[in-house]
């Protein structure tokens, strides 16, 4: 009875409240999350939209607010930075590093190979420890005499095994 008590206000004090998932829900919703509004036009890197809906970087800083006034000024003015810093405001990434292959290939034909690789040696394991003597049933000798009784017991002489075997010369037609 005593024990029971000590139980059930055990489970009253704290230990149920870790236990139920209610407890476990309130927490995971009172997060705050980043939530992606896709009714907004987005920023995306693609070979095939040149021109993004809005551009890379949003919130300016002093810096580059400056930059942007003096873009509105003859671009002769600006120098090879300034234009390259332009660009990157609009735009993450070039065409030249869009186009630009990664080389994740690598990785996967690693990948391909440690399993193969595992896989042979699990077989070698198998064959070497696991796998006994090959059956005698499978030896050539078994074979031959298999072959010479279903050929003496005339086995599907119609259109099947012995119809392939002449009788009276003793070899295959």
């Amino acid at each position: 009875m005593l024990s029971s008590r000590a139980l059930v206000r055990g489970l009253q004090s704290g230990l149920w409240r870790r236990v139920s998932t209610t407890s476990g829900m309130k927490a995971a919703h009172a997060q705050d999350l980043d939530v992606i509004d896709c009714s907004v036009p987005q920023y995306n890197n693609r070979r095939d939209t040149p021109l993004p809906d809005v551009p890379f970087v949003q919130n300016l800083n002093a810096e580059q607010k400056k930059l942007k006034e003096k873009e509105k000024g003859p671009w002769t003015n600006l120098t090879k930075e300034e234009k390259l810093a332009l660009y990157r405001l609009s735009h993450e990434l070039s065409y030249a590093e869009m186009k630009k292959g990664s080389d994740e290939w690598k990785t996967v034909i690693g990948g391909v190979f440690f399993f193969l690789g595992f896989t042979g040696l699990l077989v070698w394991w198998q064959r070497a420890y696991v796998f006994g003597d090959v059956p005698r049933t499978l030896s050539p000798e078994w074979i031959e005499m298999q072959t010479k009784r279903m050929l003496d017991m005339r086995v599907n002489p119609v259109g099947g095994f012995s119809a392939k075997w002449d009788y009276e010369k003793n070899q295959w037609k």
